[in-house]
């Protein structure tokens, strides 16, 4: 099937790049993008026209990092530290989606969020709970939402009794959600905490899993400074927090760590060897005083950079909204450093939380790519004192859309909201 989708088209081919539209067309066939272009070629001209008359037509967002049983206590406990943060809340939270229903009228509403908002990609850890893996994979397979989900693995210094596993549950429970992962949208990834919840057996274990199977890894790193003292204290053989991965055969090409914000060179050309993902969550870092993150000089050094939410560290589920807080904690960093450190531009933000992270999935905005974006209505911001370019547009838009502004949203080639 031919479909056309006609309006003003804003994407970021690269780093710090737009390309500007204005009137086009972008033609897909079967949903995947077969052009486009500022006219529409004739042979093109019998396809199902979506005409978004002067509307914004955006890529949609990917979202590298959230923890979806987190989703209910979005706003609490904001003044803790991230370890007394995770004890006080976090482990109490996640036990309550042993119960099935419950995450299941937790996971419609925010799979429901998340594809209103446009984000159409995510990179997201449940809880440890099997059953209830499998109800987030399968809300988010039903609102439109694409990419993948790991069950959480934490055999130790959980919550004992409330929120742990044994290291013979967390390894036959994985294997049990692997042969139970039949999803055509969102796919498994192994899922480990982070290295202070999970024993060496069950780290080696999951490695073994995750090469036997060729699946990627998600997890947790550098994120704040007395969480790696506890990481060294636990590995003693190892000199720096990446190691402890490695290790275990979880180091790998498009492993996705998130945080980083206190990786020093040794362990940021670690992740550029081994093509590891940074995925970045500015808020998560600002709330759980954890740091202001070098994105900049992370992206200087040729590492693969990405965005997260992180919920509910992050109290934001909105990815428009996570690039413009990522683009302002790049501005205290420059300040940090003594307004040596160039802070990103509104164009490298929204390649950050767009193609940066459609990259792991395998692209979004290109011909030959399945189409995810986002339309955007801004007819009812402030009226302006004069007409403004697509460009200036485009911005506004990133800082000051709403969920209701976004008016349709293509995931995977497929319309899912809106026409």
């Amino acid at each position: 099937m031919k479909e056309i989708l006609k309006g003003h088209i804003v994407h970021a081919p690269a780093l710090g790049q737009l390309e500007i539209i204005e009137d086009g067309y972008l033609v897909l066939e079967d949903g995947v993008i077969a052009g486009i272009y500022s006219q529409l070629p004739g042979e093109h001209a019998d396809g199902k026209m979506h005409d978004y008359g002067d509307r914004l037509i955006l890529q949609s967002f990917a979202d590298m990092h959230l923890h979806a049983p987190q989703y209910p206590m979005l706003g609490m406990g904001m003044d803790l530290p991230l370890l007394d943060w995770l004890d006080t809340y976090t482990f109490p939270v996640e036990a309550r989606f042993a119960d099935t229903e419950y995450a299941r009228r937790v996971y419609r509403r925010l799979a429901n969020e998340l594809i209103t908002n446009g984000t159409t990609r995510v990179c997201m850890f449940s809880s440890l709970h099997t059953d209830a893996t499998w109800v987030l994979m399968e809300e988010l397979e039903k609102a439109g939402v694409t990419g993948f989900v790991g069950k959480v693995n934490m055999d130790r210094n959980g919550k004992e009794g409330v929120y742990q596993e044994t290291t013979e549950e967390s390894v036959s429970e994985t294997l049990r959600w692997l042969e139970g992962c039949h999803f055509d949208h969102v796919k498994p990834i192994i899922t480990p905490r982070f290295t202070p919840t999970c024993s060496d057996e069950l780290m080696a274990q999951l490695g073994k899993i995750a090469a036997e199977k060729g699946l990627y890894v998600q997890s947790h790193l550098s994120e704040n400074r007395a969480e790696m003292a506890w990481v060294l204290e636990l590995h003693p053989d190892c000199k720096q927090y990446w190691e402890s991965y490695h290790k275990f055969g979880q180091w790998k090409d498009h492993t996705v760590m998130a945080h980083c914000v206190h990786s020093d060179a040794s362990e940021r050309r670690a992740m550029r060897e081994h093509n590891v993902v940074v995925a970045h969550c500015a808020d998560s870092n600002i709330n759980i005083s954890s740091g202001v993150c070098p994105v900049r000089q992370m992206l200087d050094e040729g590492i693969w950079v990405t965005l997260g939410s992180d919920i509910a560290g992050g109290q934001q589920l909105p990815m428009y909204r996570v690039i413009t807080t990522t683009i302002r904690s790049s501005k205290v960093r420059q300040m940090m450093d003594d307004w040596k450190t160039p802070f990103l531009t509104v164009p490298e933000g929204y390649y950050l939380g767009t193609t940066a992270g459609h990259k792991y999935f395998g692209g979004g905005f290109a011909v030959g790519d399945a189409l995810h974006a986002v339309v955007v209505d801004d007819g009812n911001f402030t009226e302006s004192t004069r007409p403004l370019s697509i460009n200036e547009r485009f911005e506004r838009a990133l800082y000051m859309m709403e969920q209701r502004n976004i008016i349709s949203v293509w995931s995977a080639g497929r319309c899912v909201v809106g026409r």
